[in-house]
């Protein structure tokens, strides 16, 4: 999930460059919102980090617990 955070940031960050250098004339409100979507991209891709690495500690505690119990007990 990471990879389409920071894809989004920077696709959101070209975009807002795009609209900077050729539509500057009455198109501030398409900079505005490039700018929200770059800005807001950041705290996504900080819930994003957080989710995959729950999840990553999970799966490790799940085949942990398989594996503990699918072994033979002395």
């Amino acid at each position: 999930m990471v990879p389409f955070a920071v894809g989004g940031i920077i696709i959101w960050a070209v975009i807002g460059l795009v609209v900077l250098a050729f539509f500057r004339d009455g198109r501030e409100n398409w900079l505005w919102t490039c700018l929200a979507g770059f800005v807001l991209g950041f705290p996504g891709l900080a819930v994003m980090l957080r989710h995959d690495a729950n999840r990553r500690r999970r799966r490790a505690a799940a085949a942990q617990s398989s594996t503990d119990s699918t072994s033979p007990s002395s």
